[in-house]
Formats: C-alpha cells, structure tokens, sequence
C-alpha cells in the first residue's frame, strides 16, 4: 500500500484513516475492489471489463471501466475513497489496464492526482 498514507487533497480532516490501516483486495467474482478495515468490510469500488459492455470494443483485459466508489457511511469522511482509488489505479497499473473513469470521485481524485492521468481512458 505504499504512497497513500500522505493524501493531501485538503478535504481530510486530522487523524483520518491511512492505507496503513486498511487492505484493498481485488474481488473479481463481484467485478470490485473491496476495501477492509481490519476485518470490516467499508468500501468497494465497482469495475467493468469493457469487452463486457455493450458498445465497447475494447479486448479483455483491455480497459477497464471504474464504475462507482462507495464508502459505508459511518466510514465516511476519513480519506477512505482516496485510499481505494489509489490502490485500485494502482492495481490497474500493475496489470496494465487502462481505466475508463466513469466514477465522478475517481475522476476528481485524478484530478488531484494527475501521476495517474497516463492509464485513464478519455471518453
């Protein structure tokens, strides 16, 4: 998880939570990055294979669509999307997926994070 305990897009309050404390784990069977809190459940990012998506044209494994972010709310406000988006465009580098951002946070986040902007997908 390395590079994501030092955000600093302004919108985290002290004392929030760091990718130090949290697991992202890959859950393909549910087409979703799940994001853990010890062993709570707090966070998912959705994703779609484009191959997948009528209208696409895109190989698998291609480009991959990042559809939603979801923070559980009583989780909310402590940093944690930005630590799951992170992990998973982190993810998404390794494997050599380009990402289409469908998710208005995960376009935001680029925004504020433009390292990542060479693997996004315009529309």
């Amino acid at each position: 998880m390395s590079g994501m305990d030092h955000m600093s897009d302004g919108s985290e309050p002290s004392g929030s939570i760091t990718a130090v404390d949290t697991r992202v784990l890959d859950n393909p069977a549910h087409e979703r990055f799940d994001l853990w809190l010890g062993d709570e459940l707090v966070g998912i990012l959705g994703y779609r294979d484009e191959d997948d998506i009528p209208g696409f044209t895109a190989e698998p494994g291609e480009v991959v669509a990042f559809m939603h972010t979801v923070i559980v709310e009583d989780f909310g406000g402590r940093g944690l999307a930005a630590v799951l988006v992170g992990e998973a465009l982190g993810s998404a580098r390794r494997r050599g997926w380009k990402v289409r951002p469908i998710c208005t946070y995960v376009r935001r986040y680029v925004a504020l994070n433009p390292e990542h902007l060479d693997i996004l997908v315009a529309d």
